[in-house]
């Protein structure tokens, strides 16, 4: 044995102790009970940590996948190289896996990507036909043991721990042709080959798996037919071929137990594969049986004999036996164990091995389980927590986990990358949060022949050019990702996720915002968005905003709101047909004029600032009607408007946006919203300025963009053209005078500015206004001729209510820096931020109240560490509004508005005290300072009701110890802790007695 294996540690094997057998339902639903309910911020929250010094990172392969070498040294056929070399096979292609990755010859090359990987374990299988050509010890091949002692021997030299699977699925065609596993002769026969394996390599290898996913091939082989054998005969055939499978797992555990176990030290177990089941409706207990019933079948199937109490499941057992009566049939279809069988049985594994791959949904009908369509990675951890409560508690090694990806990914398959990231981390909650004792995590090393699907996909770390003969290896973009998820034993803190503690400048400006169209009510004279709102199609009949909030009518309401938040200012924008109802200076209403300034005049008295957006989408539609912003005339209407306005409201209004969010194509469009908010902005500067002392600028809207794969130069400049692009095409003209080179390099079809505009343009800025909600990951599209960029979302950040905005905090302090970098360090008010809520009304958004903490946070960061001149911040939105062309589906607000009450009340959430303490504090002050007055996170009163104590349980400890209070004289004799629970409540008491005139006192 090489001295480099006395480095590799390995867990001292388990007994298993026999349990009891499963109640039907089992006790283990409390799994579903528990984590079912849990809202989406709860089951997506990322958790960061790392396994156990010892914990066992490895990849798999096994034998028939990768080997090739089908005929060589000696090598008998099995059933897979009969069926997969016939025509009409039912693969692919018509492939085979006569050469696969030709790992029998490559074997140096195998050993070197698993050092390069740095992987503590690798589980392979072994080719029972390599070994015994005709499966017998009689026939035995020197050269395919020969094989194996240089595979095995090499993993140890790299410290490589070797996980065996004895046997996976490439049965001797001799032995299929007496019968297979239809045959009972088949358990001494395996037991004679599985004791010449331990016999064999047991002195290097401590690490068994008898079979691999056996409930597969009794399905697949002998019920369906998919895979060799091929044998149809669902009724009868698996139930009796997994019969045998289990008692052939058990005799051969023993003969290791027996003859092996004292001096090898080693474990043995069974690889299953374990798919997690979740019921279509929890609070259905038909539903929740079903998919207790659908875990027996799936797992407890060959799990409960071996891990309980030597027999199958009870939902099983009377699921088959009711249809087999129905059959007409004098007894089940399932065979039974008799007393001295299931005393063989039970208790034969050291440790839980789980292949997993999917969750499935299901309801109780009589029909198969739903598949999910992509990987869901909160079954892996429900899974774990499922095996922990139902099996005892054992010891969990994940030894199989990946996804399929389309071969023409040879390299960049992001999808890999995702489930790593997701299953390998619900793993780590299941091990630090849940207890559950996670072992060892493997996946696939590298692509191979997918036994059913050929070659069609890849499932490993490694692309293999299966049209090359020399079968190159290449890591894929995972073998990196892989790698590091390695080296930092799963997933720490990143530098980004930290807090930050500290404070903002002290005339910092804090915000909260709405629009005219958004929370107005019908207005005299229509804008575009009136017109599109009632244009059958286009939004619900009840989603227009003929009403919306009625802030027109309830302006005290909403100050009142305002005032609840605590914030400096508020951002606002301006009905432009409320105050020129054809677009023009033909006509000004002055009631709509009358409107804002009480709106402006109530602010002040209220000592809240007004900030108010000149345009915010709702161009009159007398405008639209004469080609709108395609038509230049609208460069002076607009001018023209911003006067009335500068002259009207200027007084008083000292923060100016002329355009929010001009993002809009055709580009001829965005040409001339340039050059109005440049005319708008001299109109200030040249009229108003000196007087009124007031800031005018522009609001853009820009994501930040990362690389997809961050081991790619070309990603790379794909994320800095999509900031680039979308934040330069506005920007850049008002900052620099013009469009930036590469936004004149991607539009052919973009309009030129004269010199003299370009002169008027440049500069016209008082401050920056962003729009920011959250981050994409880019990459190129090549379109032949000319690339263009795309961009996607990495689906560990945070879903919201809303399908393109997902939680990404980093990527706003990421631009914040951006911007100053690019555009000389302007001052940047954040004019919106926010985050939306679907669904049921629940005031207790604990969703806002996080993303709030950490982009204001990342704020923070970019103004103490990266000097950026940061001066505002506005949470989008004040009031659950009207969402544009979601209608009211979607809800950004920090308060509530009834809809279905026709004073339409706003009722605060719980983000509002959050969001006000944050101000109140101006950041975030260090906990470890003590406690802060300005600090109150407790959410608001809502109408959730409070916990019931029907159920409660009341606990005493008590002690007799002498205890004085240091703030007086009194002395105490005993302490008394009361402890009540309640379903959702805990309620500590301590009560101090005073012995002479035994007098208590609680502290709650």
């Amino acid at each position: 044995i090489p001295a480099s294996f006395n480095s590799v540690k390995i867990s001292p094997p388990r007994r298993s102790t026999p349990l009891p057998p499963s109640e039907v339902p089992s006790a283990s639903k409390a799994v579903w009970e528990k984590f079912t309910p849990q809202k989406r911020l709860d089951r997506q929250m990322y958790h960061y940590g790392h396994f156990s010094q010892d914990f066992l990172w490895g990849v798999s392969s096994s034998a028939y996948q990768i080997e090739g070498g089908y005929n060589q040294d000696g090598k008998g056929p099995s059933v897979w190289d009969v069926v997969s070399n016939n025509p009409g096979s039912g693969i692919p292609e018509d492939v085979n896996g006569n050469d696969a990755c030709d790992s029998y010859n490559r074997l140096d090359e195998d050993l070197y990507m698993l050092q390069a990987l740095k992987v503590k374990s690798y589980r392979f299988s072994l080719s029972w036909s390599r070994i015994f050509p005709n499966g017998r010890r009689a026939s035995l091949n020197q050269k395919g043991i020969d094989y194996y002692n240089r595979l095995i021997d090499g993993l140890l030299a790299r410290q490589i721990t070797p996980m065996v699977t004895i046997y996976h699925w490439d049965l001797p065609q001799a032995l299929q042709d007496i019968g297979g596993w239809q045959n009972v002769e088949m358990i001494d026969i395996f037991n004679d080959y599985c004791d010449f394996c331990f016999a064999t390599f047991g002195d290097r290898v401590k690490f068994w798996m008898t079979m691999n996913d056996p409930q597969g091939l009794a399905w697949l082989g002998y019920g369906t037919g998919r895979i060799p054998p091929k044998i149809r005969e669902p009724g009868t055939a698996p139930y009796q071929v997994a019969h045998n499978l289990i008692k052939a797992h058990a005799t051969a555990y023993h003969t290791y137990d027996d003859k092996y176990r004292a001096s090898q030290g080693g474990m043995v177990s069974i690889a299953l594969n374990a798919e997690w089941v979740e019921p279509k409706d929890i609070n259905v207990p038909r539903d929740l049986v079903a998919a207790d019933r659908a875990m027996q079948f799936n797992v407890g199937w060959f799990a409960h004999p071996i891990f309980k109490n030597g027999d199958y499941p009870e939902a099983l057992k009377a699921q088959v036996l009711v249809k087999s009566e129905l059959q007409g049939l004098k007894q089940s279809r399932l065979p039974s164990f008799t007393d001295e069988e299931k005393n063989l049985i039970k208790g034969t594994a050291d440790m839980f091995c789980a292949n997993h791959y999917t969750s499935r949904l299901i309801l109780d009908q009589p029909t198969t389980p739903i598949g999910f369509t992509r990987a869901v990675s909160f079954g892996m951890r429900r899974l774990l927590n499922w095996i922990k409560a139902e099996y005892g508690d054992p010891d969990i090694y994940i030894t199989e986990n990946s996804v399929a990806t389309p071969r023409e990914w040879a390299y960049d398959e992001i999808d890999r990358v995702f489930l790593h990231k997701t299953y390998i981390d619900e793993a780590l909650k299941a091990y630090e949060l849940d207890g559950v004792k996670v072992k060892g995590y493997a996946t696939y090393l590298m692509d191979s022949f997918q036994f059913l699907y050929g070659y069609l996909f890849g499932y490993g770390l490694h692309h293999v050019d299966f049209n090359n003969p020399n079968r190159p290896r290449t890591p894929k973009f995972s073998a990196h990702f892989y790698y590091n998820i390695i080296k930092d034993n799963g997933f720490p803190l990143p530098e980004d996720e930290k807090m930050i503690y500290g404070e903002f400048k002290k005339d910092f400006i804090w915000s909260s915002a709405t629009a005219s169209y958004q929370v107005k009510n019908f207005c005299s004279r229509l804008s575009i968005w009136d017109k599109f709102t009632h244009t059958p199609g286009k939004i619900s009949e009840h989603d227009t905003g003929d009403v919306a909030c009625n802030s027109y009518n309830r302006m005290e309401d909403d100050i009142a709101a305002l005032k609840k938040v605590k914030v400096s200012h508020y951002r606002f924008s301006i009905s432009w047909p409320r105050i020129l109802p054809d677009g023009t200076t033909k006509y000004i209403n002055q009631a709509g004029l009358n409107y804002y300034k009480k709106l402006v005049d109530s602010l002040i008295a209220a000592n809240i600032n007004p900030q108010v957006t000149l345009y915010h989408w709702d161009l009159p539609q007398a405008l639209q009607d004469v080609g709108g912003w395609e038509n230049e005339t609208i460069i002076q209407r607009f001018r023209d408007y911003a006067d009335v306005l500068f002259q009207n409201l200027g007084p008083k209004v000292k923060l100016w946006i002329t355009f929010n969010e001009p993002d809009t194509l055709p580009y001829i469009v965005g040409h001339n919203i340039i050059r109005s908010h440049a005319e708008a902005w001299h109109v200030y500067n040249d009229k108003y300025r000196a007087s009124q002392g007031g800031l005018v600028s522009i609001t853009v809207n820009s994501d930040w963009a990362e690389p997809r794969n961050p081991y790619k130069q070309e990603d790379y400049e794909a994320a800095r053209n999509v900031v680039e692009f979308y934040l330069g095409w506005w920007v850049h003209p008002i900052f620099n005078g013009d469009y930036s080179p590469l936004v004149k390099k991607s539009v052919l079809e973009l309009p030129e500015f004269t010199p003299e505009e370009i002169k008027r343009i440049n500069g016209t800025y008082d401050y920056f206004g962003l729009n920011h909600y959250c981050s994409v990951l880019a990459f190129p599209v090549d379109f032949g001729t000319t690339q263009h960029f795309e961009a996607d979302s990495d689906r560990t950040w945070l879903e919201t209510g809303s399908v393109w905005l997902r939680m990404t905090p980093f990527g706003l302090r990421r631009l914040l820096k951006f911007i100053k970098d690019e555009y000389r360090n302007p001052p940047i008010i954040i004019t919106e931020n926010g985050v939306s809520e679907n669904g049921p009304v629940d005031l207790n958004d604990v969703h806002r109240k996080y993303y709030y903490e950490q982009y204001i946070n990342q704020v923070l960061k970019a103004y103490l560490l990266d000097n950026v001149n940061i001066i505002g911040y506005t949470a989008w939105s004040l009031l659950d509004n009207l969402e544009w062309a979601v209608g009211y589906t979607e809800r950004f607000g920090l308060f509530y508005v009834n809809r279905s009450d026709p004073d339409l009340p706003r009722t605060p959430k719980a983000s509002v005290s959050f969001y006000s303490s944050i101000i109140s504090c101006n950041g975030f002050p260090d906990p470890t300072t003590g406690p802060h007055e300005c600090w109150n996170p407790n959410p608001t009163p809502t109408p959730t009701p409070t916990p019931k104590p029907e159920g409660k349980k009341i606990h005493f400890l008590e002690s007799n110890l002498s205890v004085s209070d240091s703030r007086s004289d009194k002395k105490f004799s005993k302490i008394k802790i009361q402890i009540e629970t309640y379903p959702t409540l805990i309620c500590l008491t301590l009560i101090f007695q005073n012995k002479p005139n035994n007098r208590s006192e609680k502290l709650f």
